[in-house]
């Protein structure tokens, strides 16, 4: 059974900086596609970032791009967003993912979720 446990996250001020961790168990890790994403209140879930196996191929969101870093452990399972820059708009419920093959960045694409961080961002 596979398992994406998330950590990190809480509330930091604009400008601040926030790492949020999720580690995998019950999958090969380092055969798949990592993915982070995010869902503010009354919006759709919005890809953030993803990392193909073994790291080789990363995307970002054009509203993260040059803020967020997407990295990945793969000896111990896990990947990181270190998120810095931060905006009132970053505000959601952060979520990582998982699938076999990278197929875009429809959140429909991933196979299985972790149980979602919330990041709050104060003017």
């Amino acid at each position: 059974q596979v398992h994406l446990v998330q950590s990190g996250g809480g509330l930091v001020q604009a400008g601040g900086s926030l790492r949020l961790s999720c580690a995998a168990s019950g999958l090969t890790f380092s055969s798949y596609v990592m993915g982070w994403f995010r869902q503010a209140p009354g919006k759709e879930r919005e890809f953030v970032a993803a990392s193909t196996s073994k790291g080789g191929n990363i995307y970002y969101a054009d509203s993260v791009k040059g803020r967020f870093t997407i990295s990945r452990d793969n000896a111990g399972n896990t990947v990181y967003l270190q998120m810095s820059g931060l905006k009132p708009e970053d505000t959601a419920d952060y979520y990582c993912a998982a699938t076999p093959t990278y197929r875009g960045r429809r959140f429909e694409s991933y196979n299985y979720w972790g149980r979602g961080t919330q990041v709050t961002v104060s003017s």
